[in-house]
């Protein structure tokens, strides 16, 4: 016998679970995490039978504004620049840019997700 296709409000209940799980163990797994890396700066060591717990470093290039501007002139630099939102924003806040021509000047992009809404508001 074959069982019948589950209904859009079943996979919707099971995407639900898996969702609010995931983000429960991910919840643990941060907080755990930050746990192991204090220990591991303080140094303490951690293993278990399968794992050994250590840090990694990882390094970022970052080129500074002002010496890649110096270097490759302002239309290179206009080319591979990007405007930091929060940063923008919080200038705007400040006092620092006006508001509305920042407001002005953004643009929205729409990209769709899948969110769920509790039904209990």
């Amino acid at each position: 016998m074959t069982e019948p296709p589950e209904s859009l409000s079943d996979l919707l209940e099971r995407y639900a679970t898996l969702r609010d799980t995931l983000l429960g163990l991910e919840t643990e797994k941060e907080a755990l995490a930050a746990q192991i890396k204090d220990a591991l700066q303080r140094g303490e060591r951690a293993e278990t039978d399968l794992y050994r717990a250590q840090l990694k470093v990882t390094r970022r290039v970052e080129y500074p504004l002002e010496r890649f501007r110096e270097v490759f002139g302002d239309a290179a630099t206009l080319e591979v620049a990007t405007v930091d939102k929060r940063k923008a924003e919080a200038l705007a806040k400040a006092g620092d840019l006006d508001g509305a021509r920042l407001r002005e000047l953004a643009e929205v992009k729409e990209i769709q997700a899948l969110v769920l809404l509790p039904k209990t508001r």
